[in-house]
């Protein structure tokens, strides 16, 4: 299937607010600017990218409205407010055309306990494994080897990717979408030494993501120890990132690849944690909280600090403090060639 727009559609779809220049044919593909053929529409998001717009060969580029230059001949600008969102609306439509929703009921492979209830609209795929008690809501999508515990709960229109763990009482809200492998509702690390054995606290919580939340591949989301662990509305979370117990993450944050969140920490609205950064437990983050890619954090933030490094400080900082580790090889040539002036002064 190779989906098709005409410029009439594209001009829909992206919201253009005006049109340069005539494009006739049909838009069969994306393509970055500088990988374009004539049958291709493109964008320009980044500014820094400006000059490789008057060389591409796309038929329909996306630029902002303000942008300066002029398309090519047979070549049209549809000039939106930001390129890259009026792409992903785009994107949105081709995603349904490439991936349709299937139409409802349950594979004949699938295991459902007889107290569960799957509502009539929803789909229920093949090796789908549905346990005592859970609820399925109108709209819902579990693709082939999905597990819904006992008692859990997923919500109106959530998309289930192949081989995703939702745990026993966990609760998803309305449209999550959880990719391939990540599970919902592990047990948390909980464990107590005591005379010198290790001993397993059971871990009676769930897990509660309210409406729109993503969760990427491979990613684990500790059920609390007692409690609940939230991930608040809008959330979106990348792959293979940890979550601990009874975590609580606010509104329209963003975790990227390789988070580990212990237990017990509480995020604010809107905060964005970069790659591979890690928090210790018990911690608070205020709203707007930034950590840049690998932080090591350990105290608290207020609401709009913005840190990086390991152990944490304050960015501004942190730069600064690399520029002048760079500095400390020449630092220490002077430091020795000072010792070195008053040895042989005291001789």
């Amino acid at each position: 299937m190779t989906p098709s727009f005409t410029i009439a559609e594209l001009i829909s779809l992206t919201g253009a607010k005006s049109v340069e220049g005539v494009f006739t044919g049909l838009i069969t593909g994306i393509a970055a600017l500088d990988e374009a053929t004539p049958a291709d529409l493109t964008f320009l998001g980044n500014l820094k990218y400006a000059a490789s717009v008057a060389a591409s060969k796309a038929g329909v580029i996306l630029v902002p409205a303000t942008f300066e230059a002029k398309p090519a001949s047979g070549q049209a600008f549809l000039r939106v407010d930001n390129p890259s969102y009026a792409l992903a609306l785009l994107c949105s439509v081709l995603e349904s055309r490439l991936w349709p929703r299937p139409s409802p009921g349950v594979h004949a492979s699938a295991i459902v306990a007889p107290t569960a209830k799957i509502h009539a609209a929803a789909y229920v795929g093949p090796l789908c494994i549905i346990g005592d008690g859970a609820v399925i809501s109108s709209g819902a999508v579990l693709e082939a080897r999905c597990h819904v515990g006992a008692q859990a709960s997923i919500g109106p229109d959530c998309w289930l990717k192949p081989g995703v763990v939702v745990g026993d009482y966990c609760i998803l809200g309305a449209r999550c979408r959880i990719q391939s492998g990540a599970v919902i509702g592990s047990d948390g690390f909980g464990y107590e030494p005591v005379n010198g054995e290790i001993h397993r606290i059971p871990q009676i919580g769930n897990v509660v993501l309210e409406d729109d939340v993503e969760i990427g591949a491979n990613s684990t989301l500790d059920r609390a120890r007692f409690s609940k662990t939230v991930v608040g509305r809008g959330t979106k979370i990348d792959n293979l990132v940890q979550i601990a117990h009874n975590v609580r993450i606010g509104r329209q944050c963003l975790i990227t690849a390789q988070v580990g969140i212990a237990g017990s920490t509480t995020l604010g609205d809107h905060c964005v944690l970069g790659g591979q950064s890690g928090v210790a437990g018990h911690l608070t983050l205020g709203d707007r909280v930034k950590l840049g890619a690998q932080t090591g954090l350990f105290e608290d933030v207020p609401a709009d600090g913005f840190m990086n490094g390991t152990p944490a400080v304050p960015f501004g900082l942190e730069r600064r403090l690399v520029v002048l580790s760079r500095r400390l090889p020449d630092l220490f040539k002077k430091v020795d060639s000072l010792a070195a002036s008053l040895d042989s002064a005291k001789r």
